[in-house]
């Protein structure tokens, strides 16, 4: 079991209960929100959104056990783009990326991942998750522009 993580504002935050004890569950949710809230290494082809030389990455592709295997996603390459379709789209596309590894272990059978803009200010992804056992994971992750 593992401490509940939600997606906010492109955070992690741990869930509390309605009595203020941390919730947990079975690890999936956790593994998601880590995916798509981390930040993945930006290719050498992608625009960097702060102007610098800093491609960002987790620490620990370094160790990988495969040759290139990457955690987290570029969705904070989105940081200063604009409410756009190109970019809900990118958006779906490195959602997906990011929960590619799900699929590759064997751990889901299918991801549906779909993202919208609100107010132009806040890009909204749903995920949702299917083992292979038919069961589905659906949760939502709200990511703001500033």
């Amino acid at each position: 079991m593992d401490v509940r993580l939600k997606g906010l504002n492109g955070e992690l935050d741990v869930s509390l209960g309605t009595n203020g004890d941390l919730l947990a569950d079975d690890g999936m949710r956790t593994a998601v929100a880590l995916s798509l809230l981390s930040d993945r290494r930006a290719r050498a082809d992608d625009a960097l959104p702060d102007g610098t030389t800093d491609r960002r990455g987790w620490w620990a592709d370094a160790l990988a056990d495969r040759q290139g295997d990457q955690f987290g996603s570029r969705l904070w390459l989105l940081s200063r783009e604009k409410d756009l379709e190109e970019v809900r789209r990118r958006a779906e596309g490195y959602a997906r990326e990011a929960l590619q590894w799900l699929l590759d272990d064997r751990v889901a059978t299918d991801i549906e991942v779909e993202a919208r803009t609100v107010g132009g200010d806040r890009l909204l992804i749903d995920v949702a998750v299917i083992r292979g056992d038919g069961t589905r994971l659906a949760q939502q992750f709200d990511y703001v522009w500033r």
